[in-house]
């Protein structure tokens, strides 16, 4: 659910640093956090990781600073922001925002308008060590010296 451009427009914000608005939860399920590196940002989602991934786009490598980005989606129902919200803005025009730190810059999520799911860099989780990467979009892109990630979901291995 996306926050009127009336508001928009009345908190002198531009249409791509519209804030993302959810729904917190009454649920007492399991959840994980995470938040930036100074602290400012901080979130809660639903312990419901899915599709975590190395990411090799240009995108990626130029806003990592990086070979790679590591992401996993969580349900945006039960997404709640604690402390100050990311800054949006897009890196797909009009399809896919990116959300950082506005204190210390930390790159924290992406968001694909329309979506039912956020992606979280596993750098921006609490604990993410029991998460493994399941494949590795846009491998193509990829450096040379850096070994991709074997494709490890269900329909690949069938396809093999």
């Amino acid at each position: 659910m996306y926050v009127s451009s009336t508001y928009v427009r009345a908190a002198g914000l531009r249409s791509w640093e519209q804030p993302v608005t959810t729904t917190v939860s009454s649920s007492s399920s399991a959840v994980r956090q995470g938040g930036c590196l100074c602290g400012a940002v901080r979130f809660e989602v639903p312990d419901a990781p899915d599709a975590p991934h190395l990411c090799s786009c240009r995108h990626c490598q130029k806003l990592s600073g990086g070979p790679v980005m590591s992401w996993v989606c969580f349900p945006l129902a039960g997404l709640v922001w604690i402390g100050r919200e990311p800054v949006w803005f897009y890196t797909y025009p009009q399809e896919t925002r990116r959300g950082r730190c506005p204190d210390c810059g930390s790159q924290l999520c992406a968001l694909d308008d329309g979506a039912t799911s956020i992606a979280f860099t596993f750098s921006a989780l609490d604990d993410s060590l029991d998460l493994v990467p399941a494949f590795q979009s846009y491998a193509h892109d990829a450096v040379p010296w850096l070994r991709p990630v074997t494709d490890t979901r269900p329909a690949a291995a069938a396809g093999s």
